[in-house]
């Protein structure tokens, strides 16, 4: 039977007050994070009906004033004028900051609703905002406008009543809203963007249809995004370019003290372990609780038929989680009510009962998945991975040993080669992984050595995704950045040891710089991926051409750049391209590339976790055929946000 759900189930905590004075505090930045942060807050109300029970599809259109629309097949906003407000329900749903019905659990079992700012916050940053319900049998719409009147903006008014516009057969809620471009730098949506997040919303919550539809340009282009499967699903296309050592995805969900869990897990023949994490659909990319009960129960039930079966005489008779990790690809689907998150960037579930909950389910499901008689082979290649993988450790662990000796000689093994900086300041000091000696002599010479630090790369470091740890570590390349840095690497990494705030690599913008600049992220990615989501990774952007007329110099990034500064300079002008960083004199790389006062840098960042993960595996993995597409389509490393294009 469906509750019912009406006007006085809305609650509200607090009225909506200065969100356009201070938009980042409500949705982080006024950038591209911050504009599609609006439209995730509308589609996740329309995810947490469709994941109670309530709805079975949300469509999303782009429109080409920029407006966006969200229409779900749910309940419907309730339009019952509120006790304590003495308006509508829905109108206090978009005028009041935290108003709305999951604040206890009787009409949202679970929701990820709470974890964001509201409607309210997208009524207040829009330009402006219409609201259609369709509900027993009739259509009600509503319009809220942002307007300025004495010289003072009036966020999310409504400019009218709640009006009924007649019969419907649809049941759910409409929501159209244009964003503000008094607030945001650019309030076109990305297609590929909403793409990404719809898809990854499509496998954590099976069965539901997630359509979009870009009416933006003259070609109207729809995806659809469904997976009966869903996390099954999820785990198959993460291994897509992968090498899978079994080939069904070990999928079992489970519930524990009101906590319940869906976990998709799935072993491939590489080194290294991916897992991703969401608590009621958002993404934890920090971890947290129901990870570590996730590892724990893993460990120990693998350790259990290692030692059953008499398979590993190591330490202790048993292996450790790195060892049972190796290779593995998993997602783990969490719903739970009062949610508390934590970390840097909120992302961390906090929760220490999500620990206990995750370790038993996980050790019950786990353990009778792998007991079943059809399962055999798969426990046992399993198994096999990670007996090789523990007798690869030990020789990991010299090698760990070797390079933390070489880090307490202060920097004795880099002698010659790491120009270091006088100033003692981490939080000021940067470090410059330069392609080749002869770019690296020049950043040497242009350098500010109060601050700056230059580390040239002799040749091409090692291709980390295809190789094991110990192999990492035996890499002259890779063992010099590691000293540099001071973190450690892996298990052994601490971010509060790193020397420098900024990690600049400076590649020439050709195919080996591309390749460099490639080898290099992933081996962040793999081995120091705190070091990209705290932001201490960026690209240094050198200039193309050098255009001179007379006494003036300009540079140009592009061709594009270069005919608008030609266009500017008019007749008598000269052009140099440049072939790659060594054609600089020191001057010349410090003016365009290292002066933190001219230079273009792009900071490196993760926005999806489990998209970031794949495109690692298409650039740097085996599948030829599925690198060679990708680059096809996207590689121009001559733009300055190609790294955002790519999700990294």
């Amino acid at each position: 039977m469906i509750k019912t759900y009406e006007a006085n189930d809305i609650q509200v905590l607090e009225g909506l007050d200065a969100v356009r004075m201070r938009p980042g505090m409500y949705i982080g930045t006024t950038g591209l994070r911050g504009l599609h942060h609006l439209l995730w807050e509308i589609v996740d109300n329309g995810i947490d009906e469709a994941a109670n029970g309530y709805a079975s599809t949300i469509q999303v259109f782009l429109h080409r004033d920029n407006s966006v629309t969200v229409v779900d097949d749910g309940r419907g906003i309730p339009i019952g004028i509120h006790d304590t407000m003495k308006v509508p329900a829905v109108q206090v749903v978009f005028t009041q900051l935290h108003a709305g019905g999951k604040f206890n659990t009787e009409h949202y079992n679970y929701s990820g609703g709470l974890h964001g700012v509201g409607a309210s916050v997208v009524n207040a940053l829009s330009r402006w905002l219409e609201v259609e319900v369709h509900i027993n049998g009739r259509k009600y719409w509503q319009r809220f406008e942002s307007y300025e009147k004495d010289g003072k903006i009036h966020a999310g008014k409504p400019v009218t009543q709640l009006e009924d516009r007649g019969h419907t057969d649809f049941q759910g809620t409409k929501v159209t809203f244009l964003p503000d471009d008094r607030i945001f730098e650019d309030i076109q949506m990305r297609r590929d963007i909403i793409s990404k997040r719809l898809k990854e919303l499509a496998f954590l919550n099976k069965g539901i249809k997630l359509i979009l539809v870009d009416e933006s340009q003259e070609e109207i282009i729809t995806n659809t995004f469904y997976y009966s499967g869903g996390l099954k699903d999820f785990v198959e296309y993460l291994n897509e370019d992968k090498s899978p050592i079994h080939p069904e995805v070990i999928y079992f969900e489970g519930e524990k003290d009101g906590i319940k869990s869906q976990i998709g897990i799935q072993y491939t023949d590489s080194y290294t372990e991916s897992i991703f994490s969401y608590v009621n659909n958002i993404p934890t990319r920090e971890g947290g609780m129901h990870e570590t009960g996730f590892k724990t129960a893993v460990t120990k039930v693998l350790n259990d038929f290692i030692r059953k079966q008499n398979l590993y005489k190591g330490k202790n008779g048993g292996l450790t989680g790195e060892d049972f990790r190796e290779g593995m690809t998993a997602v783990l689907s969490v719903k739970m009510h009062n949610v508390q998150f934590e970390g840097q960037t909120k992302t961390k579930l906090g929760n220490t009962e999500a620990r206990s909950a995750l370790e038993s389910i996980v050790s019950e499901n786990l353990q009778a998945y792998l007991e079943d008689i059809d399962n055999q082979q798969t426990l046992k290649v399993i198994l096999e991975k990670a007996i090789k993988a523990a007798k690869v450790r030990e020789a990991a662990r010299k090698a760990k040993e070797i390079t933390r000796k070489k880090n307490s000689l202060e920097g004795a093994p880099l002698v010659g080669k790491l120009a270091s900086c006088t100033g003692r300041n981490p939080k000021t000091n940067e470090l410059f992984l330069v392609e080749g000696d002869s770019a690296g002599g020049s950043a040497k010479q242009g350098r500010d050595r109060q601050f700056q630090a230059i580390l040239p790369l002799r040749g091409k470091p090692l291709n980390v995704e295809k190789k094991r740890l110990d192999q990492v570590l035996a890499n002259d390349e890779f063992r010099t950045i590691i000293s540099a840095l001071g973190t450690g690497i892996d298990e052994d990494f601490n971010i509060n040891n790193l020397k420098y705030d900024k990690v600049i690599i400076l590649a020439d913008a050709d195919q080996d710089g591309a390749h460099i600049r490639a080898i290099l992220l992933t081996f962040f990615f793999r081995y120091m991926k705190e070091l990209i989501t705290e932001g201490h990774v960026y690209i240094g952007m050198a200039p193309l051409y050098k255009i001179s007329k007379g006494s003036r110099v300009e540079y140009a990034y592009n061709d594009a750049e270069l005919k608008a500064k030609v266009k500017e300079m008019g007749r008598g002008y000269s052009v140099q391209r440049y072939k790659g960083l060594g054609e600089m004199n020191p001057e010349q790389l410090w003016d365009t590339t290292m002066n933190p006062a001219k230079r273009s840098i792009v900071r490196v960042s993760i926005e999806d976790a489990a998209e970031a993960e794949k495109l690692v595996t298409i650039l740097m993995g085996d599948k030829i055929d599925s690198r060679r597409q990708y680059i096809t389509t996207y590689a121009n490393f001559n733009k300055k946000d190609i790294f955002q294009e790519m999700g990294m």
